[in-house]
């Protein structure tokens, strides 16, 4: 865990990611990922200059038998508000709607949810647990379906909510997530949603791991392409 909370330190005071006097939600969703955040967050509170607060948003969209109450200890352990929306959003996406490829309206729809909890509880700034290796896939993703050379951002500002999207993790390696996450033995819900491990991220999720067997260098190189907006020869 020292070496997520170092990058994310870095990542946080490099790129002004908080600011003093900020309020900030994470996403909890029951993975590894917004557990590892949410936690190396907190600690990282302890000892930065950064005077913020910390909650967490998990949104409920509806499956049965979803048990947060894992979710709930862990909150109270690290002392974190915490807020479960309920939501109706499998029953729009699935019985109502009956998307054949849900997972973009779902996303779109616990946005909305996330982003009305933040309203109602003051909250400006919203931490999502992505890694490095979800920036990669991302990047390969929008490359292979949808034509365009681009991933997820760092920092972005949404104007009609007043709402800052940060990725603290966004130099953070998969692999160091699972070992931080299996050391601590942070709570990690099972996604019950039936597309899960079927989705195209999936797709591209094994091409990224295939590439970087072959290629062992290949997490770096792709990196520090992304970090590169100096040297890009393309058509346009």
């Amino acid at each position: 865990m020292k070496k997520v909370i170092g990058s994310i330190r870095r990542t946080v005071e490099e790129l002004s990611l908080i600011k003093d006097g900020d309020r900030v939600a994470v996403g909890l969703s029951g993975g590894k990922d917004s557990s590892a955040l949410l936690y190396a967050l907190t600690k990282y509170r302890t000892f930065s200059s950064i005077d913020f607060e910390i909650e967490a948003i998990t949104i409920a969209i509806g499956f049965q038998d979803h048990d947060l109450s894992p979710l709930q200890a862990f909150c109270d352990t690290l002392n974190v508000h915490y807020t479960i929306e309920k939501t109706d959003i499998r029953e729009i996406v699935f019985d109502i709607r009956k998307e054949k490829n849900p997972c973009s309206l779902c996303a779109k729809l616990r946005r909305g949810a996330l982003h009305n909890v933040m309203e109602r509880r003051n909250l400006n700034v919203l931490a999502l647990g992505h890694h490095l290796d979800d920036a990669i896939e991302t990047f390969f993703m929008n490359m292979f379906y949808n034509g365009k050379l681009s991933t997820l951002e760092i920092n972005s500002h949404l104007s009609k909510r007043n709402i800052r999207v940060i990725r603290p993790m966004i130099n953070v390696f998969e692999c160091d997530v699972v070992g931080a996450v299996k050391k601590l033995n942070l709570p990690i819900i099972k996604n019950p949603c039936p597309v899960d491990k079927t989705t195209k991220r999936e797709e591209a999720k094994k091409f990224v791991s295939d590439m970087s067997k072959k290629y062992p260098k290949f997490f770096t190189k792709i990196q520090t392409a992304l970090k590169n907006e100096h040297q890009t020869n393309l058509w346009f």
